[in-house]
């Protein structure tokens, strides 16, 4: 069974470690925000000027001016900082941010990402993905494994126009966690139900199968 929006929320927050600076993207990883785990100090970083960014606020603690780059309604916790823009985008492409987690629409497993335009189709625009993929080492994409039609998003080569290119090394998708390397998606774990076959037959880049599998925790 394929995870849940909440539950990809749940795993990649996993992937945070104790004193991380981390930028959480719009969509499914702003979702983390809520399950960082219990006596872990995490630093949320979003690019409209906010350092110490807290889970989304009860309908009592709402302030429409306390936003995140997504213009949804967020928290600070202790010690959080408000600045400008230009002073966020300079800790993101200072390389300040120690974990990016982004959205995408495909990734290819020369860690190549497409992850904001789709032609025909009226969108916002990029935002500040391009500046994140080039200012951080250390970056999570979160997605679904296929489009709504059944076709992968994980491909021998990206079709849409690239936010960065060869920037991707891990990949969490609804059916799988997945590595990028050497040219190849390596699958780490999988969802709760999924099997391994039903992972390779929706994955369309050359895919690598270690001996064991294990059953994500989530």
């Amino acid at each position: 069974m394929a995870l849940t929006r909440e539950q990809l929320a749940q795993r990649v927050a996993q992937e945070f470690q104790d004193g991380y600076y981390v930028n959480l993207g719009i969509g499914i990883p702003t979702l983390a925000a809520n399950y960082i785990p219990d006596g872990m100090q995490v630093m949320l970083q979003s690019e409209n000027g906010l350092l110490g960014m807290g889970p989304f606020p009860l309908e009592e603690e709402v302030d429409a001016d306390l936003i995140n780059a997504g213009k949804q309604t967020v928290t600070m916790v202790k010690g959080a900082s408000i600045f400008s823009s230009a002073e966020s985008f300079a800790m993101i492409r200072g390389g300040h941010v120690d974990l990016t987690v982004l959205g995408a629409f495909e990734v290819d497993c020369q860690g190549n990402i497409a992850s904001y335009m789709i032609p025909g189709k009226l969108i916002k625009g990029m935002g500040g993905a391009m500046d994140l993929v080039a200012g951080a080492d250390n970056i999570i994409v979160v997605m679904t494994h296929a489009s709504k039609h059944g076709e992968s998003k994980l491909l021998p080569e990206c079709t849409l126009p690239l936010t960065g290119k060869g920037c991707i090394k891990r990949v969490l998708t609804d059916m799988a966690l997945l590595d990028i390397e050497g040219g190849k998606f390596i699958l780490r774990e999988r969802a709760p139900g999924v099997s391994v076959e039903e992972i390779a037959s929706l994955t369309a880049g050359e895919l690598v199968i270690p001996d064991s599998v294990p059953e994500m925790q989530v």
